[in-house]
């Protein structure tokens, strides 16, 4: 008897290590794995920069462009790269200055950066895309689905804000998103054209952060694109009520919740984040 309660009482142990890892997914920052092979990459000229970009897969139909976060670079997606070139063409690419894109004096603005991947497409021959958005890229996702929705067939913005205010004030103090930024400035140093300023980089666009986005609600109400508005349910950056608020203003939009996930859900759940684009892609 004495022999089973000690193995119970250590399989019980076991269990509960096991239920308090999974449940702490959401503080770990996976690191990406190796991109598939490219079937074709480069460098486009865009509105003054040269903009890295690489493409995945050569299925028919509307191709999926995908776009990173703040200080990220297009490898981040690597993961849902892997899966969703089996049959789509996904696009991919470093937005200014990020990754192994160059920058110029220009200053920031979600507008300018939409125009880049708006021209990045033009220089593809890409008319139409379904668009992935993380972070910065789901802001960007959005200023294009309300200045140019022509471009668009469906938008997945995850962990985007439409107001400054609806980033958290103590984000800075999380240790996952502090892991991320050390993380970037390291991943900067080994790819970026201009490796030594990263400093400046993060100061530059830093300024636009400060105040932008803060599009009025009536722009929000303009989107006729079908969108769906993502948030991981323990996101150390976005503020969940003002994702809630996105979701209610833009027409018809889907609240997704990720679960067990913060901002950095592509890489703590691959597989999780993957269908939730697919089920939303895929839906009519």
């Amino acid at each position: 008897m004495r022999k089973w309660i000690v193995a119970a009482g250590c399989a019980l142990a076991v269990l509960a290590a096991s239920v308090a890892q999974a449940a702490d997914r959401w503080t770990e920052l996976p690191e990406p794995p190796a991109m598939p092979a490219a079937v074709k990459s480069g460098t486009a000229p865009v509105n003054g920069i040269k903009m890295y970009y690489a493409v995945y897969g050569t299925a028919p139909g509307t191709p999926i462009l995908m776009i990173h976060g703040g200080l990220g670079y297009a490898d981040i997606w690597a993961n849902q790269v892997a899966d969703l070139s089996k049959d789509h063409t996904v696009i991919v690419a470093d937005s200014r200055g990020h990754g192994r894109s160059t920058r110029n004096t220009d200053p920031y603005g979600y507008d300018l950066m939409s125009s880049d991947y708006l021209a990045l497409l033009d220089f593809l021959k890409v008319q139409k895309v379904d668009l992935v958005g993380w972070s910065d890229g789901g802001i960007i996702g959005l200023d294009i689905a309300i200045h140019h929705p022509e471009r668009l067939d469906k938008l997945f913005a995850q962990a985007a804000n439409t107001k400054v205010e609806g980033v958290k004030s103590d984000v800075m103090e999380n240790k996952t998103f502090a892991a991320y930024i050390d993380r970037s400035g390291e991943v900067y140093k080994k790819i970026s054209p201009t490796p030594t300023e990263y400093d400046a980089f993060v100061k530059q666009i830093s300024d636009m952060w400060a105040s932008q986005p803060n599009w009025p609600d009536s722009d929000l109400q303009s989107i006729k694109v079908p969108t769906a508005i993502v948030l991981g349910d323990h996101d150390e950056a976005v503020d969940r009520t003002h994702t809630e608020y996105i979701a209610k203003t833009v027409p018809g939009a889907k609240l997704i919740i990720l679960k067990d996930a913060s901002h950095f859900a592509m890489l703590q759940d691959p597989a999780g984040y993957t269908k939730a684009v697919r089920d939303f892609f895929g839906a009519k």
